[in-house]
């Protein structure tokens, strides 16, 4: 092995060739293990790194066995995968028909108990045939028999059709101990109906593989192939070592010629001595660079004409780095290493003449590039217009100027578009390596006369460089007083650029010089490039301040401005724009029929116009679906149907801005019963504080966000809340942050929300708000905090009414001695008219059971009518002839509004009153109009 991985001399391998052969020196007994050492690892790293044709082909042999080994491994165990699952299946089919068709397995499905029938035999056939499960199911999907009891009577959800049908149903798919094959059956009578279906499932891992008895023999036959590899390798890489002694002819005719021309050609001149101080090799540029005659090599270094001072240090002996010496009128800078056993030594010497002369600008062009490289990285790091200027001039000061100003447009300051000539600036940003200098303070409103040199800046749109300032008359004639004061300081020097951007000016900054050399025109190159780097900045943070401004003030009208004053919630409310802008957060409350309010809460994820226009369209659709009356499953469903239309009426126009995250929360509270309904999709569920102050968090299922739900059903959940209890909606920004878990944000809620026990919503909302963003968040938050009513049992009213005509007039009797006994006998009038023509309605066309109910909240009479029946009356104009059919019509003109809701037993019809109208006075106008 170490044979063939024989170390090439280093003379040979780095292209250098000795001046002459040197017989090897005795080398002495105690330095016998070193120069082994040495051997072994320079064998290992000739076979990790094989120079010889024969280890290359080796390593080429090897990677090809491996890939065939890695091949066949691979065919063979999906070849494996494949059989096993075909055998899986036709196990589990030929079960399934095996049972299907077993005498008696009809009867025992059509008797009077098929489990105890059928549920012995299942389990017998399961342990014996080694199947998963055997199980029987009625014709609808009901399980008679399943190894677990407790799954007994349950229904099964998979598709079945296709079995009953005749045709055997298999399908594969994972299960917790592994992938298994499912086949189904149906079972027939005599009369060829099918009278239930039997089941069988088989894990694929239950079937044996062949893979572990053919695995040895493929890893064999590799390693057999591997060894014959190494041998013939071996055996090759000796004879070829033999032949050409390390290296062949090609090799050393090659390594030669690169050594002589890269030894001939480098711009470097190359002096080779020998421990006597022998010139052995000088190359043509060392020749030139030493004016050394031709002869020289083979003579002694002292003898060629050289300083004694360089003859000193090519004699030496010693490491040298960039030392310099003048040889007549070149400067050279000399390296020198020893190298060989006898002392021998090489120069190098390097021509630094020029490069001396260009040093001082090259530092000042350096210094100019790191300025501007700074520039590009500091200015710009936020979308602050005065930020960015004043970052401008925290880059210029001190490596630029001693001070810098910036001066802006009025309109850039408000993010709108700089229009004609402007010669007027607000002052917004100064920096200084001193802070008492004369200049005009930040805030101070700059009018440039015409001949001010900074007026000439800006109208002409090119730096105006001032050398001297003291020189300058149109300068000093803008304030003459101020002129001294900056004079008598030791400001003498200034450049003043304009700052553009798209061919439109935005400002103008002034550079300054005290204790610096005077500026030069050199200097107005840089001075252009601060000021354009700077302008793009200025010009993306304007433009960024309209935009934002444009979207906070479109996001500020979609969102409610004041709530409504409840009888049955007091709400509190906040929204926080996120740091990067508006977004999509959003909150609302919704007066419902019967004194109930819905409480919504969502998000549309992202920033910028599309997620507020796209928030101000949900919260629109949900209050024409809160209109409606719908429940909060459904109301979300139509949400979920609205947003999947949104997005494919976006993708056929091109549009690529979808509507992509949006939750939703929706949630309707009855302040009669206490009862809350809430459903939520992809939304965080609420925070719920009971009257004592404890803080929990209630489990609400989740559906898939909007538009991601894919017709999944949503489901609620109702909860009944004690009168003085608070619900907390908020959005994901409140608890979740970059940094910090979710459940480390639901827990310093609930803490926040422990503190503020006794406080209003208003006050809690400003509570969790302190405790949960002490610094501005990244996302915007959305908080509502409701505080729970309910109404005094006084104020609501209801009887049961009979399915009989003859029990209207009863049953409006008791109610207008109710509205009596609340003090409102003034409404009794026209609440008789509505109560009879709803109650009468609901005899007449609805169904049992039918109830009445009278509301009194605030300034309102609510009157409901409930019955069986799903059919929902609508308002129409009656003819000239009809006899009825105005009934709804009068219930209309006599009530602030009217509805109907749907129950899950029926309907419910309702008009609401308006109590400080009065009384209605006289119909007879309103109802001959009609007639």
């Amino acid at each position: 092995m170490g044979k063939l991985g024989r170390s090439v001399p280093a003379s040979r391998r780095d292209g250098r060739v000795p001046p002459k052969a040197v017989p090897p020196k005795a080398v002495p007994p105690e330095a016998g293990p070193e120069p082994r050492r040495r051997g072994v690892g320079r064998r290992v790293r000739s076979w990790l790194t094989p120079r010889s044709v024969a280890g290359q082909v080796f390593l080429l042999q090897l990677v090809v066995v491996l890939l065939l080994i890695a091949t066949a491994v691979v065919v063979l165990v999906f070849q494996d995968r494949n059989r096993a699952i075909e055998e899986a299946g036709e196990r589990s089919l030929v079960a399934a028909e095996s049972f299907a068709n077993a005498p008696g397995t009809a009867e025992a499905m059509q008797s009077d108990d098929p489990t105890a029938a059928l549920q012995p035999h299942a389990e017998a056939v399961r342990k014996k045939t080694g199947v998963d499960y055997v199980v029987a199911l009625s014709p609808y999907g009901f399980r008679w028999t399943h190894p677990d009891p407790n799954q007994i009577g349950k229904h099964v959800s998979t598709s079945y059709g296709q079995a009953l049908e005749g045709e055997p149903h298999q399908t594969t798919f994972d299960s917790s101990l592994g992938k298994a094959v499912d086949s189904t059956v149906a079972v027939f009578d005599d009369k060829g109906t099918a009278v239930g279906l039997i089941t069988v499932g088989v894990t694929v891992n239950k079937v044996t593989s062949v893979v572990q008895d053919q695995l040895p023999v493929i890893f064999a036959s590799g390693g057999v192939a591997l060894l014959l590899a190494a041998g013939g390798s071996a055996l090759v890489s000796g004879r070829l070592r033999r032949q050409t002694g390390g290296l062949g002819p090609v090799e050393m005719t090659r390594m030669y010629e690169h050594h002589d021309a890269v030894l001939h050609s480098v711009r470097e001149g190359v002096i080779i001595l020998d421990g006597e101080g022998t010139l052995l090799l000088v190359n043509d540029e060392a020749r030139r660079l030493l004016a050394l005659p031709p002869e020289a090599e083979g003579r002694p270094v002292a003898e060629s004409g050289l300083s004694p001072a360089l003859v000193a240090l090519l004699g030496s002996g010693r490491a040298v780095t960039d030392e310099v010496f003048l040889a007549g009128d070149v400067l050279l800078a000399v390296n020198l290493r020893p190298v060989g056993l006898k002392g021998g030594s090489v120069a190098t010497l390097r021509d630094t003449t020029e490069l001396r002369a260009l040093a001082g600008r090259a530092d000042v062009a350096g210094g100019r590039l790191r300025l501007l490289y700074e520039a590009s990285t500091r200015i710009g790091t936020t979308l602050d217009i005065t930020r960015t200027a004043e970052e401008l001039a925290e880059v210029a000061v001190p490596r630029f100027a001693d001070f810098a100003t910036i001066e802006l447009a009025e309109p850039v300051l408000r993010g709108s578009e700089p229009a004609g000539a402007i010669m007027e600036m607000r002052r917004v940003a100064a920096a200084g390596i001193q802070d008492r200098a004369p200049l005009y303070p930040v805030g101070t409103l700059m009018h440039y006369m015409p001949g001010n040199p900074v007026a000439v800046c800006m109208s002409s749109g090119r730096p105006v460089l001032l050398a001297h300032l003291a020189m300058v008359d149109g300068w000093r004639d803008q304030d003459p007083e101020r002129a001294r004061m900056i004079i008598d300081y030791g400001i003498h020097s200034m450049i003043s650029v304009p700052l553009q951007a798209r061919g439109q000016l935005l400002g103008v900054v002034e550079f300054w010089r005290s204790e610096q050399d005077p500026f030069e025109s050199d200097d107005l190159s840089p001075a252009e490039e601060l000021a354009a780097r700077a302008a793009v900045c200025i010009d993306n943070a304007r433009r960024y301040t309209r935009e934002h401004t444009t979207a906070v003030t479109l996001q500020r009208s979609l969102l409610p401005g004041a709530l409504p004053e409840l009888s049955a919630l007091e709400v509190g409310h906040r929204y926080l724009p996120a740091q990067a802008g508006v977004g999509g957060d959003w909150y609302d409350v919704i007066p419902l029929p019967g004194a109930r309010v819905a409480l919504v809460v969502g998000d549309v994820v992202g920033h910028g116009l599309h997620a507020a226009a796209t928030m101000g369209r949900l919260r629109t659709a949900v209050h024409n679906f809160a209109a409606l009356d719908l429940p909060p499953d459904e109301l979300l469903g139509h949400l979920d149907e609205l947003i999947t239309r949104i997005d494919q009426d976006a993708a056929a126009e091109g549009n690529i801005e979808a509507v992509t995250g949006a939750t939703c929360l929706y949630a309707v509270y009855d302040p009669v019963s206490g009862q809350c309904v809430l459903a939520r999709a992809g939304h965080p569920g609420p925070a719920l504080v009971s009257p004592d102050g404890r803080v929990t968090f209630p489990d609400i299922p989740v559906a898939p966000p909007l538009g991601a739900g894919a017709g999944l059903p949503v489901e609620t959940a109702e909860l009944l809340l004690a009168a003085d209890s608070r619900l907390v909606l908020y959005t994901d920004g409140l608890v979740e942050a970059r940094g910090r878990d979710i459940d480390v944000g639901l827990g310093m809620l609930a803490e926040a929300l422990a503190g503020a026990e006794g406080a209003t919503p208003d006050d809690t909302c400003r509570v969790v708000l302190d405790a949960m963003l002490r610094t501005r968040s990244s996302d915007d938050v959305a908080l509502l905090v409701a505080r729970t009513r309910l109404l005094d049992p006084e104020q609501v009213a209801d009887w049961e009414v009979p399915h009989d005509p003859a029990a209207v007039s009863r049953v409006r009797a008791e109610a207008i001695r109710k509205l009596e006994a609340w003090g409102l006998g003034e409404a009794a009038f026209t609440t008789e008219l509505i109560l009879s023509e709803l109650v009468t309605n609901a005899v007449r066309y609805g169904a049992s059971p039918i109830g009445l109910r009278l509301l009194r909240d605030g300034d309102s009479l609510i009157c409901e009518v409930a019955d069986g029946s799903s059919t929902s009356p609508h308002l129409r104009r009656a003819a000239f002839t009809d006899e009825g059919g105005r009934g709804l019509f009068l219930v209309a003109q006599l009530s602030r509004r009217w509805g109907t809701r749907y129950t899950d037993r029926g309907k419910i019809i309702w008009a609401e009153q308006a109590l400080h109208a009065g009384a209605p006075g006289d119909l007879s106008g309103l109802l001959m109009a009609e007639l």
